[in-house]
């Protein structure tokens, strides 16, 4: 199901703290990143924290500038972002401050969190959501995008949901502030837990000077598994899609982008409909032919494609669903199944299936995959 785009926020010591164990919060961040912080919650649907970080810093988590707020308002959203929390136990303090600022809140909990978070005196003005006898964070992020319209989140903490986020997957980017400062205290909270996280390298995307801290945005690469979605799949499907609007227009073939992935979230290559003057070279095709056959990492990779791979072609012997399973590769993932406008009953999805291969369809970018195609539509 599709889940809000995940964003990962904090501020970390040279040595990867959080904070320190004074009384006082350590400020990591300058005031210009201050602001940016206070830009990006304008631009999101809902700002999420743990209930550690209620407890730790009583935070209000508001947008602060009046001139962003007049905006949201402007574009016809509410002053502020949804407050969302999440708790187990349902032991929060009704008189903090999280709970009587901003806009609409909402507490993420059990069934015995509820129970007891309605006891303590929350809900009169806050939404309590059971999410069962144990606290999801799927379950959660499906309530988020499906009851309460939430497509972009940003996470402010802390290090315990930041780290269980991580592992389990779903977590689409990374905004991490690093400070020169050192702390040093094995008891000061660190962003980052251990445990087992997602193999491969985070892509960096952004590294920008603010003061004297460092902004880096990193974005997870590595593809899920058989149909296990995770962050990164989302993000090199966008990628396949753009690399559609890169096709020669046609009226007798779709424009489709196509992408090779490894499973350590290297990409082996990328290609797409009539890439270099080739009239007839579909998009999987294009970019499977970049790769060497005997490539050991296809055996494990991902091919992502905008359109479904063909399952028949009169233009070429073999179809793109077959030249896939010969390469090896053992999951596709797509945006659109083909529609019927050349081939009468197209069924890549069944060729790659009855090859072993398991097909993974994230309807969310279909119209992104149909946008360069809307002039073979009708």
């Amino acid at each position: 199901m599709p889940l809000p785009h995940v964003l990962l926020s904090a501020a970390v010591s040279l040595d990867g703290y959080l904070d320190d164990t004074g009384p006082e919060r350590l400020l990591l961040s300058s005031p210009a990143d201050f602001d940016r912080v206070d830009e990006v919650r304008a631009s999101v649907d809902a700002i999420l924290v743990g209930a550690g970080t209620i407890r730790a810093d009583n935070p209000r988590l508001l947008v602060n500038s009046a001139e962003r707020r007049a905006a949201r308002v402007a574009d016809g959203r509410a002053e502020y972002p949804l407050k969302a929390t999440v708790s187990s136990s349902g032991e929060l303090d009704p008189a903090a401050r999280f709970w009587h600022t901003g806009g609409e809140k909402v507490l993420l909990t059990t069934d015995d969190g509820a129970r007891r978070a309605r006891a303590l005196g929350i809900g009169a003005d806050v939404d309590v959501v059971s999410l069962g006898p144990d606290l999801d964070w799927r379950a959660a992020l499906e309530y988020l995008h499906d009851r309460r319209g939430v497509r972009r989140l940003m996470v402010e903490g802390g290090g315990t949901v930041h780290t269980q986020l991580l592992q389990q997957e779903l977590a689409d980017e990374l905004q991490l502030v690093l400070a020169p400062l050192l702390v040093g205290d094995p008891a000061a909270p660190r962003l980052f837990g251990p445990g087992g996280y997602q193999g491969g390298r985070l892509r960096l995307v952004e590294s920008r000077r603010i003061e004297d801290v460092v902004l880096m945005r990193y974005l997870p690469t590595a593809p899920g598994t058989g149909d296990r979605v995770v962050a990164a799949d989302r993000h090199w499907l966008a990628l396949a899609c753009e690399l559609a609007e890169l096709c020669p227009p046609s009226d007798t073939a779709f424009s489709v982008g196509a992408v090779v992935v490894a499973a350590d979230g290297s990409e082996l290559a990328r290609g797409y409909s009539r890439e270099g003057g080739d009239p007839v070279v579909h998009a999987e095709e294009a970019a499977l032919a970049k790769v060497a056959p005997d490539d050991a990492r296809l055996a494990r990779a991902t091919v992502y494609s905008s359109l479904e791979p063909c399952a028949r072609r009169a233009s070429r012997p073999a179809p793109c669903a077959r030249l896939i399973l010969d390469a090896g590769v053992r999951r596709v993932v797509t945006a659109w199944r083909e529609p019927d406008t050349f081939v009468a009953g197209a069924d890549g999805s069944g060729v790659l299936t009855a090859g072993g291969a398991a097909v993974v369809v994230l309807a969310e970018y279909a119209e992104r995959a149909k946008a360069p195609n809307r002039h073979l539509e009708g």
